[in-house]
């Protein structure tokens, strides 16, 4: 049987929150494969660095748009992706995407801390 994949993302202004967040679910996060993009994975790695992340390029440099296209194939079982509502985004536009592709897939999205915790410990039911 496969693990189910799920995707960390995290805006410049709410990394420390998805890296404090990752750290305490470490456990929880073992057990599914896990991709993020760049930076947010970077800074996983450094508080967890025994969690296998597997990392694609830099949300404004695509990596929004990589989770999509994963989400698109059928190989994300759930993002948590801890947005900044009060910053403007360069790449509003690949976020909208992603967003509504989850939509469109029906796959769990968590774009805070509350509903990331519904999330990490429902989806592995």
């Amino acid at each position: 049987m496969s693990r189910l994949t799920i995707a960390l993302i995290a805006h410049d202004l709410r990394k420390d929150d998805l890296v404090d967040w990752a750290e305490h679910h470490q456990a929880e996060l073992e057990k599914f494969d896990v991709v993020a993009t760049g930076t947010t994975g970077t800074r996983v790695l450094e508080r967890c660095p025994n969690l296998p992340v597997t990392r694609v390029k830099s949300g404004p440099l695509g990596g929004d748009q990589q989770i999509g296209a994963l989400v698109a194939e059928g190989k994300i079982g759930g993002i948590i992706f801890f947005v900044d509502p009060l910053t403007p985004m360069p790449h509003d536009v690949d976020v909208k995407a992603l967003t509504r592709l989850a939509v469109l897939y029906d796959v769990p999205l968590a774009l805070n801390r509350a509903t990331a915790e519904l999330l990490i410990e429902n989806l592995g039911r």
